[in-house]
C-alpha cells in the first residue's frame, strides 16, 4: 500500500504506485529542491497536487561472505533457515529518526549531521508524517560544512520535500523499488494509512539486506 501525506494531512491511499507520478512535486524531484522553497510554495505545491488526483483544494553495515565462505556453508548446512526479502518489512529501519517541521535549518542539518543520515520524515505535532528532509536539499555539495547563513535560518517546512509519498510495511520490494526510481527519492517513510510513522525504508536499506545474506542460495 502506498500513501501520499502533506501539511494538511492524507492525500492518496492506494496499491496503485504508478498513481504517484500524477503529483506533481512527488514526480521526479529536483536537486536541490530546499533552496528554491519557500512556505507559500509548499501549500501551493500541495493544492496543485491535491487538484491532480482529483482532491479538494549508524552501525557499519555487515560485510557480506566471501564466495569461498559461502560455498562451504552450503555444504555445512543453513545455520538458519532463509526467506527471500519480499516486503518492505523485511528491509526497513524501524525507529527511524525525524524532525520538526518548526525547526531551524540549522538544527535539523545539526541532527541528520550527528546521527549521519542524509534524510529524515518531517512530522507534526500529532506524530503523523507531513514531509521529507533531504540533506542534500539544505546544502548542496559545495558547502561541505553545513548550509548557508541565509538557509540556516529558514524553517523545515519551508524546504521539506511536500507532499510526500510513504509506503506500508507489506508493500512489495519490487513495487517500491519503481517508486524509489520514479520519484528519485532517496527512500521512503513507512507508515499506516493515518500516516503514524513505524520506520524508514532507504535504497541503502535495501542493498545492505542483498549484500549482507542474499536470498538465494547462490552457490548451491
Amino acid at each position: 500500500m502506498f500513501y501520499v501525506f502533506g501539511i494538511n494531512g492524507p492525500m492518496y491511499q492506494g496499491r496503485n504506485h504508478e498513481r504517484l507520478s500524477q503529483i506533481a512535486s512527488v514526480r521526479g524531484v529536483a536537486r536541490p529542491a530546499g533552496l528554491r522553497a519557500n512556505a507559500s510554495g509548499v501549500e501551493s505545491r500541495e493544492a496543485q497536487a491535491r487538484q491532480a488526483i482529483g482532491q479538494p483544494p549508524s552501525d557499519a553495515p555487515p560485510r557480506p561472505r566471501s564466495p569461498v565462505s559461502a560455498y562451504i556453508g552450503t555444504q555445512q548446512g543453513p545455520q538458519t533457515q532463509r526467506r527471500p526479502l519480499e516486503t518492505v518489512a523485511d528491509v526497513m529501519t524501524r525507529g527511524a529518526l525525524c524532525v520538526d517541521p518548526r525547526m531551524t535549518v540549522e538544527k535539523a542539518w545539526e541532527i541528520l549531521t550527528s546521527h549521519r543520515v542524509g534524510q529524515a520524515p518531517v512530522l507534526n505535532d500529532s506524530g503523523h508524517v507531513v514531509g521529507l528532509l533531504l540533506r542534500a536539499d539544505v546544502a548542496p555539495p559545495s558547502l561541505t560544512h553545513g548550509p548557508s547563513p541565509q538557509m540556516a535560518q529558514r524553517l523545515v517546512r519551508e524546504v521539506m520535500v511536500t507532499p510526500v509519498p510513504a509506503v506500508s510495511e507489506e508493500t512489495l520490494l519490487r513495487r517500491l523499488a519503481y517508486v524509489l526510481m520514479d520519484t528519485g527519492l532517496p527512500g521512503l517513510p513507512v507508515t499506516d494509512a493515518n500516516g503514524s510513522l513505524s520506520g524508514f525504508v532507504s535504497r541503502t536499506d535495501i542493498l545492505r539486506a542483498v549484500a549482507a545474506d542474499p536470498p538465494l542460495d547462490l552457490w548451491s
